[in-house]
């Protein structure tokens, strides 16, 4: 899976990969993998780095790591249980290490890593800025923590993952507290074999925080985001 068409200024694309965390998110000047498992290595092409979360199965496969690094000689960036997986099997140098607080740069675009609340053993969550200021936030499989009001109002995300299923305790409620304390202008429910908990989040969502535009994803499909249209 590549995304050929440069977004246009304050955009971002991204693809839901998976039933789990996995997005293919792709900037103006940069192309991000995060969490990827239950894909093709060769699906991905022209990658800047891979961003991992923790260490789960369905959210890292050291061996598919391996595989895409291989093919495109991006970056790996990465929690620290992840990073002690990957240490043997990723060359030096393209291999990072954060922790909650931490920021990595891919040119001009930030990643910063945050807390997660989850049950692995040293999870991030991700915040992803664009070069132009789009704000991306990947909560993995993490469920609401009081800190995410700070967090939103200082940020200000355009778009938001949120996981609705599947990961211990998550739900279309989790995942709403989440929206909730974050007040992002769009909120994607992924994470989910259910369209009807991805549904169940929308309604939420449409009753209680009616400013939050709620996009129920497909996988595979292409979508675009566009700060102005946010606003």
């Amino acid at each position: 899976m590549s995304i050929q068409k440069i977004p246009s200024k304050n955009s971002v694309f991204f693809v839901w990969l998976n039933q789990y965390a996995g997005i293919l998110l792709k900037t103006p000047g940069k192309t991000m993998l995060i969490d990827p498992v239950d894909v093709k290595a060769k699906a991905f092409q022209n990658l800047d780095a891979v961003l991992i979360t923790h260490e789960h199965y369905d959210h890292l496969d050291p061996r598919l790591i391996t595989e895409i690094q291989k093919e495109t000689k991006c970056t790996i960036i990465a929690d620290s249980a992840s990073t002690k997986k990957l240490q043997p099997v990723i060359p030096n140098g393209k291999l990072q290490e954060v922790k909650p607080g931490d920021e990595a740069k891919l040119g001009e675009v930030c990643i910063k890593a945050e807390k997660c609340n989850h049950s692995a053993q040293a999870p991030v969550t991700y915040i992803v800025t664009s070069e132009d200021g789009v704000k991306i936030y990947h909560a993995a499989d993490s469920l609401p923590f009081p800190e995410l009001a700070a967090i939103g109002k200082k940020e200000k995300f355009d778009l938001i993952f949120c996981a609705v299923g599947i990961a211990p305790g998550s739900s279309p409620q989790s995942a709403f507290e989440i929206a909730w304390l974050t007040k992002p202008h769009m909120a994607v429910p992924y994470h989910t074999a259910s369209i009807a908990s991805q549904k169940e989040f929308a309604q939420l969502l449409k009753e209680e925080l009616p400013k939050t535009t709620c996009l129920i994803p497909q996988q595979g499909k292409i979508y675009q985001v566009i700060k102005k249209d946010l606003k």
